[in-house]
């Protein structure tokens, strides 16, 4: 991050390509929970902030598992992501492992083996050179409990309890499948179980097993369990309706209540969101602090989390949710320094986090306890006002799923083949068939004497039915059954027939259970006589029976008929008989689903009411034309004193009008055959009486020594625990304190109180249903404490002395009335009493003389008494104390006839007030002084306007106090003004810009600004500013306005950055800033990297185990990076690296052979880069060769030859040297150097001679110890020795030069020796030259020249490329002139 953001500094500030300035702004995302910081005001075309597409999910899992966080980011240039995390840190890569997914664009974080460590708030970073993007997720840990396939850690089991975990899961799912809907929370309390959603599954999937163990072998339910599950009622007599359809695993009303509650708990736990979540609170020490959040679907309970865990309501923490389920709010009670942390709320895969910043109190509030809301500004009605909205929208969202799936079942409505299936007392069967439209016959299983048939016809597409009955006595009667409910059929006068065709039964009607069965309408039954055959129907069909569409409630919950039937009167299940189960008589035919009828928009909630208070329950129906009843614990509910019951268009209300124990249980709202239940819990909490409490919180005023009594009664719910305190402090029993308690009542008695006894008394009463408190006064009353000094004497003169004090520091609760004064001559011992004086903290005596001290003695007094004694120091009267020089005048404002000055009263007045001030005024350039006004005119006030001045002529002030002593010494000089109109502020700066720059100091140039008259003046001087680009605020570089129009700002951060701008001011004020457009980086200006070493070694030989030290100085701007390569590989790590400013060494410590190589620096910086390599060579003395043999291949001649020596294989510069001692001779004669091979045949071997010969091996570091060779010795072949004397001749052995042996061409390797070579002869010995590219190369020292009896030579030690061209030899003497030239190459 910090490469890539000082490059873009860089270019921002050199090239000026943009004129954005640096900024921290915040945004937020399109992403909820995801903050964004950018640092420019205006991005780059095309350029974006780095944004959260997909945040990180909150994730929880079993400890030992694997934990994943996933997140796409999305900006230009691409962000750089890291995790944090807020309890430690995630630098542990075996733990915490951070990838990038390219073919998703996923960056993912995985926590392997999590535990309870790993368990925190976790922060994503997303960030480039516009800006950077966070948000945060958490990692929980789930309870084992929460896992349903062990159902053993689902309960938490007493010590006590005995029993096997077998037998209390038996028990549990006994009581659970046996049990109503509302009764399950009870039951899940009772065995311990949390995980509800948990078991409520594994509750339907064994309710499941269970039917379908009582459907197996074509058995038919019991009536007793069709009873429960549909809520088909026997009445009467042992009658039993069957419908073939329900006894379908799979039923239409089944599959309506599935998908409903499927819908909803996909709604409710799928889409569950926060819709205000909560936020940050700073809070003091004592204060309470209020989180609040408001769900998008009602959730009974939220899990809160702190930074210790799971947090539970308690008397620190107070966790409550609203009646609509909506709104939940945690109350941290009396914030610690130590509660300070993040704060958690989670509601499904939702949740929301917020700090808690506690700091400490202010000492001027202690005692002043207030509630800190995470509202930022807002209020607990806007919070209720999005919570009813967004219950409207949920309500609105239930009934559109409701028509949906109403509209859904009644297009399938009459699809498929129907038939209604009668049976009787014994087992008589009646069938109704019906397919589509066409006619279908009733026919009789078991046709009788007189039984009758009949038809039934399906027409249209709305289901219209008709029916045909063939009567006894062979005539057909039609019923046309439009509107799909069963008529009754007259014709026969002993029997009535009835064909219902929706399979309806009147027990699923609302009933009150207090009537007769014939007043509820349930004593409708159908008969069909073994004997006549005849198909009996008696009762009739009433309005107002629900469909066969189970009703949902806005719980997610169906409520079945069977609810009803527990509530019913008990004559029915008495008179009914249990049938066994029967083999079913058909094919299972699929019921019908009909329009479900009135449905219940919103349900009841269960209410929390205090006692003799009233409580209200509120449900609202689809419908408004729909009536309903009431139920209290299966009771009807009548309107009496007690209770209200309204109706509201489909609202539906029941009021209690005063709470009572009695009125605590289960309420039900019936309408339509639905219902809804909530529970009412009367609570008792303590309370106070109003008129007590107004009378309780008056302030209790005693005496001090006296007794102070506080009572209060109450009422409430016994056991009460009764508290008293004061000033926050419990109090407790003791010799002072006493307190007595009752069921009704309590008294405080506080003996002997003393008047720091003063302060707040508070009684807090508090019982299992909930808590209260009372605040009063306690006021002592006391006598005061003594005034308080020391007195300051405002006047002292030879005929008074004015002094005054300040008032006690407590004046016992009662105000001060007098003053009592004591004075004493100083030397005598006496005390004049001087009398009482008014309440007022100052006395003017004037029975004094001159030039006497005195002392005073004070005392206040109150109504309560008079106070110690306050003794002042000694005052002196009539003595001459003159005042002290004022503060040196100020100009207020100056005009062409008038100034205006102001000063401040000299800090020593002498004793004495003051009576007046002299001004005086003096021209620039002038020593006189003269009065601006007579000494009987003082100037009273610190201010004058001096109107006695000449237009444009420069003056100063200075002014002198008097008192009653006289004239004090003059102020200083003021400032020398112009007597002249006021001036217009100049203009802004022009050609702002920057000269210099280093790493400490910003040098900045600018031009004067115009002066125009009328509009602006002249500049007289220049404020520089400057602002670090993290901070906000200006700072001023110079107090005292600049002259020149140039300034150098020093003493900055290097690499900083600054923004800097120029003020320019006069008598008139300030112009405005003229700021530079780009931000200025506190660096040089950029220097291309430059080595500048006197002498750079090209080629280094070290002795192996020796330092290798390479030390490289060079200049560049900005710092440049620096980097060592050996043969174009990082150094390792051995190697140390050290960098300074301008200076970077590589040191080897202790070389070894293979740190041999070619090693390169490179430094870079923006401006650009320079590298430079050096070979080094590390070696040692070599080995000798090895043994040395001798052969003679040609007469005259010995071939010398060796093994190698060890080190040739390691060094390739090694070479040998061959030496050869003739036996004639005493000396070592070097015959061959610099031999690459391992042989050499030496010529000129003499035979009768012995010769011996040495090989030396040659490196750079030296030559090794010889290996020689044997004696070689050839025997000499005797001649005949013959003298001939030549005859003498003079000759002339002067010749021109000649070269007898040319020069070679040579190829050398770049830094290895060079040795070129020729023979020349000539008489007189000519003079050599050698050239290099035409230049004379004798006076060159880095070439090793000689000349031996005509062998001239020349060494070059290390070859580089600067030594590549053409050489020449020169010869010349008196004779003449000759030259032998060869070309050089060398090898990289």
């Amino acid at each position: 991050m910090s490469s890539f953001s000082l490059v873009h500094q860089y270019i921002q500030h050199f090239n000026e390509v943009s004129g954005n300035k640096s900024a921290a702004i915040r945004k937020r995302s399109k992403t909820p929970g995801v903050m964004i910081t950018q640092y420019v005001v205006n991005l780059p075309e095309g350029k974006t902030t780095p944004d959260f597409q997909s945040k990180p999910l909150p994730v929880e899992v079993n400890e030992g598992q694997q934990a994943v966080f996933r997140a796409i980011v999305t900006g230009d240039p691409k962000p750089e992501v890291t995790w944090r995390r807020t309890k430690g840190n995630t630098l542990d890569k075996k733990k915490f492992l951070s990838t990038y997914d390219e073919s998703t664009g996923e960056h993912i974080l995985e926590i392997s083996k999590v535990s309870a460590e790993e368990a925190d708030t976790y922060k994503c970073s997303a960030v480039n050179e516009f800006g950077k993007a966070v948000c945060t997720t958490t990692l929980n840990l789930s309870d084992a409990s929460a896992n349903p396939s062990d159902f053993r850690r689902l309960l938490r089991r007493s010590k006590a309890e005995s029993k096997t975990e077998d037998n209390t899961d038996e028990k549990f799912w006994n009581a659970m499948l046996n049990a109503d809907r509302s009764d399950y929370e009870r039951i899940c309390a009772e065995f311990g179980v949390t995980d509800m959603q948990s078991i409520m599954k594994k509750l339907a999937e064994k309710k499941k097993e269970r039917r379908k163990k009582n459907c197996t072998d074509g058995e038919v339910p019991s009536d007793e369990e069709l009873t429960e599950k549909h809520g088909i009622k026997n009445s009467g007599r042992t009658k039993d309706y069957r419908i073939n359809g329900l006894m379908q695993k799979n039923t239409a009303q089944k599959q309506v209540d599935e998908e409903v509650n499927q819908v909803f708990t996909e709604l409710k736990l799928a889409r569950m969101n926060f819709i205000v979540k909560i936020e940050e609170i700073n809070a003091e020490e004592e204060d309470d602090a209020l989180f609040e959040c408001v769900l998008s679907h009602p959730l009974p309970r939220i899990l809160w989390k702190g930074k210790d865990g799971e947090l539970e309501d308690g008397e620190k923490y107070s966790i409550s949710v609203s009646d609509h389920q909506l709104i939940h709010s945690l109350l941290i009670k009396d914030c610690k320094l130590q509660d300070k942390g993040i704060y958690s709320a989670v509601a499904g895969k939702a949740s929301c986090s917020a700090w808690l910043v506690v700091g400490e109190r202010d000492p001027s509030s202690v005692g002043k306890k207030t509630v800190r809301s995470s509202l930022a500004g807002g209020s607990r009605f806007d919070l209720e006002k999005v919570a009813n909205e967004q219950q409207m929208k949920n309500q609105e969202e239930m009934e559109k799923i409701l028509a949906a799936v109403k509209a859904k079942y009644k297009d399938n409505q009459l699809k498929d083949g129907q038939m209604l299936t009668t049976y009787g007392v014994n087992s008589e069967k009646c069938e109704v068939n019906g397919t589509g439209s066409e006619i279908s016959e009733v026919n009789q299983d078991q046709p009788g004497k007189n039984c009758g048939a009949t038809e039934a016809k399906s027409k249209g597409k709305k289901g219209k039915v008709k029916f045909k009955i063939l009567r006894e006595d062979g005539k057909e009667e039609e019923l046309d059954d439009s509107d799909g409910e069963g008529q009754p059929i007259e014709g026969d006068t002993k029997k009535e027939k009835c064909i219902r065709s929706r399979g309806q039964e009147d027990s699923d009607k609302v009933t009150d259970p207090d009537k007769p069965e014939s007043e509820s309408g349930q004593s409708d039954s159908d008969e069909c006589d073994e004997s006549t055959g005849e198909v009996k129907h008696s009762g009739s069909s009433k309005k107002g029976q629900r469909s066969a569409l189970a009703p949902y409630f806005l719980k997610g919950e169906s409520l079945g008929p069977e609810d009803h039937n527990k509530n019913e009167d008990t004559e029915d299940a008495a008179d009914s008989v249990k049938p066994s189960k029967r083999k079913r008589q058909g094919p299972l035919i699929e019921d019908t689903v009909i329009d479900p009828g009135v449905q219940f928009v919103c349900g009841l909630l269960d209410v929390s009411a205090i006692i003799h208070e009233t409580a209200e329950l509120t449900c609202k129906l689809s419908s408004e034309d729909c009536d309903g009843v009431w139920f209290r614990d299966g009771k009807k509910i009548l309107p009496d004193d007690s209770f209200t019951i309204i109706k509201d268009g489909a609202i539906h209300k029941l009021v209690i009008i005063s709470c009572k124990e009695e009125h605590s249980g289960k309420y039900r709202f019936e309408a339509d055959g639905r219902k809804t239940e909530a529970m009412i819990n009367i609570r008792d909490p303590p309370r106070f009486d109003s008129e007590d409490l107004r009378a309780f919180t008056e302030p209790v005023t005693v005496k001090a020594g006296h007794i102070a009594i506080f009572k209060m009664h109450f009422v409430g719910h016994e056991p009460i625990k009764i508290q008293w305190y004061k000033e926050g402090d419990e109090l407790h029993e003791d010799n002072n304190t006493r307190i007595e308690k009752s069921a009704s009542h309590s008294r405080l008695l506080l003996s002997r109180c003393q008047r720091k006894d003063t302060g707040e008394i508070k009684i807090k009463l508090k019982n299992e249903d909930g808590f209260t408190e009372a605040i009063s006064q306690l006021i002592v009353l006391d006598k005061p404490t003594p005034p308080q000094g020391p007195a300051e004497v405002t006047e002292s003169s030879a005929m008074c002395i004015e002094f005054r004090w300040r008032p006690p520091k407590d004046d016992g609760g009662s105000p001060v009335i007098n003053y009592t004064l004591e004075r004493q001559q100083v030397g005598r011992n006496t005390w004049k009493k001087l009398g009482e004086i008014p309440g007022v903290p100052s006395y003017k005596d004037t029975d004094v003389d001159h030039g006497r001290r005195y002392c005073y003695r004070i005392r206040a007094v109150t109504a309560e008494g008079t106070s110690e004694v306050m003794e002042t120091d000694d005052m002196q009267a009539g003595t001459l104390a003159f005042p002290g020089p004022p503060a040196p005048p100020k100009v207020v404002s100056a005009y062409d006839n008038c100034i205006n000055l102001s000063w401040d009263s000299p800090s020593n007045k002498g004793g004495s007030r003051i009576l007046g001030y002299i001004l005086e005024k003096r021209k620039k350039g002038s020593n006189l002084w003269t009065v601006v006004n007579a000494l009987d005119e003082l100037i009273k006030e610190k201010q004058y306007a001096v109107k006695d001045v000449v237009a444009g002529m420069e003056y100063e002030f200075r002014v002198t106090a008097i008192n009653l002593s006289g004239a004090g010494e003059f102020s200083s000089p003021s400032e020398f003004v112009i007597a002249r109109d006021p001036k217009k502020p100049p203009g802004k700066v022009t050609s702002l810009r920057v000269t210099e720059t280093s790493y400490s100091h910003i040098a900045l140039t600018w031009t004067k600004p115009e002066d125009k008259p009328g509009v602006q003046d002249e500049a007289k001087g220049y404020f520089v500013e400057i602002r670090p680009a993290e901070d906000i605020e200006w700072s001023r570089c110079n107090t005292i306005p600049l002259i020149t129009t140039s300034y150098s700002v020093k003493g900055l951060k290097s690499m900083g950055m600054y923004w800097l701008r120029v003020i320019a001011s006069n008598d008139g004020g300030e112009s405005g800033p003229e700021e530079l457009k780009n931000y200025v980086l506190a660096m040089p200006s950029p220097v291309r990297p430059k080595f500048t070493n006197h002498k750079l070694k090209s080629f280094m030989v070290v002795r192996a185990g020796n330092s290798v030290r390479i030390t490289m100085n060079f200049e560049a701007s900005p710092q440049p990076k620096i980097i060592w390569l050996k043969d174009n590989v990082p150094v390792m790590k051995r190697v140390t690296i050290s960098n300074s400013d301008g200076t970077s060494q590589l040191l080897i410590p202790s070389s070894e052979r293979s740190d041999t190589g070619i090693y390169s620096i490179l430094v870079k910086n923006l401006a650009g880069q320079e590298t430079f390599s050096t070979e080094v060579r590390v070696t040692d003395d070599p080995k000798p060769p090895g043994p040395v043999e001798l052969e003679e291949n040609v007469p005259g001649t010995v071939t010398v030859m060796w093994e190698p020596s060890p080190d040739e294989k390691r060094d390739d510069r090694l070479h040998y040297i061959v030496s050869k001692l003739d036996s004639t001779k005493r000396t070592w004669a070097t015959v061959a150097d610099r031999l690459f091979n391992n042989k050499f045949t030496v010529c000129n071997i003499m035979p009768g001679r012995e010769y011996h010969f040495r090989v030396y091996a040659k490196n750079d570091m030296g030559v090794s110890a010889p290996s020689e060779s044997p004696t070689w010795w050839m025997e000499k072949k005797k001649e005949k020795f013959v003298v001939s004397v030549p005859t003498r001749e003079d000759c002339d052995l002067r010749c021109a030069p000649t070269f007898i042996v040319p020069l070679k061409l040579h190829n050398a390797p770049k830094g290895y020796e060079c040795y070129m070579s020729c023979a020349v002869k000539g008489n007189p010995k000519p003079r050599i030259t050698w050239y290099r590219n035409h230049i004379s190369l004798n006076t060159n020292t880095n070439y090793y020249i000689s000349d031996t009896c005509g062998v001239c030579s020349m060494l070059i030690l290390r070859v580089g490329p600067k030594d590549m061209g053409e050489y020449t030899v020169s010869a010349e003497n008196a004779l003449g002139r000759t030259e032998c030239s060869t070309m050089l190459n060398v090898k990289e």
